[in-house]
C-alpha cells in the first residue's frame, strides 16, 4: 500500500474512532474533552514529553503501549500498575508479568511532574498513562486516536491479580481468547491489540523455549534468535517482537505467517486457530490494522475506569496521596 494512502488512512483514524469514543464511553463516563477547562494544555504536556523519551529511546513507545494495557488487565484503568510498594503495601510492579519487565516509570514521574505545575491535582496518572500510550504509537508512526479521559486514580493494587489476569507469553490461543474475554473484548480485538508487538523488544527468558523446542518456527529466524538467547542463562538479553522494533507496521503480522513469531503467544494467533484469517489480513493492509488497532485502544481504555468520586487524583504516580 502507498504511504501517501497510508497518511491519509492516519488522518482519517481520529475522525472514525470518534463514533467508537462516543459509542463506548457513555457508562464509563469518560470524555475526549474532559480536561479542556481544567487543563487545557494536557495533550501538548504528554506529547512532547513523549517527544523526548522516545527521540531518546524508541523503546520507550512501546514501553508506555505495555505498561498502560498491564494497569487496564488488572482493575480497570486505573493507575493501579503505577504505584511503588512500600514497608505496609504491595502493589504491582514485582508481579511475574511486570517484575524486570516493566519500564518507562520515569517518563511518567516526568510527565506527571509537568502537569502539576500546570494544572495542579487535576489530571489522574491513569489518563496520563492512556494518552503516553497512544502517542509512544504515534511517535513510531502508527495511528493517533481520541483518548477518553476522566479516570481517577486506584487507592490500592493486587500483586496477585496482576499475577492471574495478564495474559501470559506462553499461552495458547483458547487462553488468550478467554484471558480477553474476561475483560469484555473479542476475540478479534485480542488479535489485533497483540498487534501492538509491532513495535518493542521481549526478554529471552520470554521465548526461549519457543527458539529452542518449538516447531512452528522458521528455522533461520530460530537460529538468529539463538544467538543472542542462550539456551541456559542471558534471561534479560533482548530481541526484537519484529523485524522493525522501532516503526508501527504490519511486520509483526507477517512475520506470523512466516512462521517468525517471537513469543509463543504469538505464533499461537497464526497456527491453523481462528485468528489465521484475521492475521493474514493485518499482514497485508494497513489501512485495516490501525483503524482497529485504534478502535480497540478505546475500548481497551474503557475497562472499569474510576470515575465520578472514586479513587484519588494522585499527586505523585508513585505513592496515594
Amino acid at each position: 500500500i502507498s504511504m501517501a494512502s497510508y497518511s491519509a488512512t492516519k488522518l482519517l483514524v481520529t475522525l472514525f474512532v470518534t463514533l467508537s469514543v462516543l459509542a463506548s464511553t457513555g457508562t464509563a463516563q469518560l470524555a475526549a474533552n474532559f480536561y479542556a477547562t481544567s487543563c487545557p494544555n494536557i495533550q501538548a504536556l504528554v506529547r512532547g514529553a513523549m517527544r523526548e523519551a522516545v527521540n531518546r529511546q524508541p523503546r520507550l513507545g512501546a514501553a508506555m503501549l505495555r505498561m498502560h494495557f498491564h494497569d487496564c488487565f488488572v482493575n480497570g484503568c486505573d493507575g493501579s500498575v503505577l504505584l511503588d510498594d512500600t514497608a505496609s503495601f504491595t502493589g504491582e510492579k514485582n508481579a511475574r508479568p511486570n517484575q524486570n519487565s516493566l519500564i518507562g516509570f520515569d517518563v511518567i514521574d516526568t510527565i506527571k511532574t509537568r502537569v502539576e505545575r500546570a494544572c495542579n491535582a487535576t489530571v489522574s496518572c491513569a489518563d496520563i498513562l492512556a494518552l503516553a500510550a497512544r502517542d509512544g504509537v504515534a511517535l513510531l508512526g502508527g495511528p493517533s486516536w481520541q483518548v477518553p479521559l476522566g479516570r481517577r486514580d486506584a487507592r490500592t493494587a493486587s500483586q496477585s491479580d496482576a499475577n492471574n489476569d495478564l495474559p501470559s507469553p506462553f499461552s495458547d490461543l483458547p487462553a488468550l481468547i478467554a484471558a480477553f474475554a474476561a475483560k469484555g473484548l473479542t476475540a478479534a480485538e485480542m488479535t489485533v491489540l497483540s498487534g501492538g508487538h509491532t513495535i518493542g523488544q521481549a526478554r529471552c527468558a520470554g521465548f526461549r523455549n519457543r527458539i529452542y523446542n518449538e516447531t512452528n518456527i522458521n528455522a533461520n529466524f530460530a537460529t538468529t534468535r539463538r544467538a543472542t538467547c542462550p539456551a541456559t542463562g542471558g534471561d534479560n538479553n533482548l530481541a526484537p517482537l519484529d523485524s522493525s522494533p522501532n516503526r508501527f507496521d504490519t511486520a509483526y503480522f507477517s512475520g506470523l505467517v512466516g512462521q517468525r513469531g517471537l513469543l509463543h503467544s504469538d505464533q499461537q494467533l497464526f497456527n491453523g486457530g481462528s485468528q489465521d484469517a484475521l492475521v493474514r489480513t493485518y499482514s497485508t493492509n494497513v489501512n485495516t490494522f490501525v483503524r482497529d488497532f485504534a478502535n480497540a485502544m478505546i475500548r481497551m481504555g474503557n475497562i472499569s475506569p474510576l470515575t465520578g468520586t472514586n479513587g484519588e487524583i494522585r499527586r505523585n504516580c508513585r505513592v496515594l496521596n
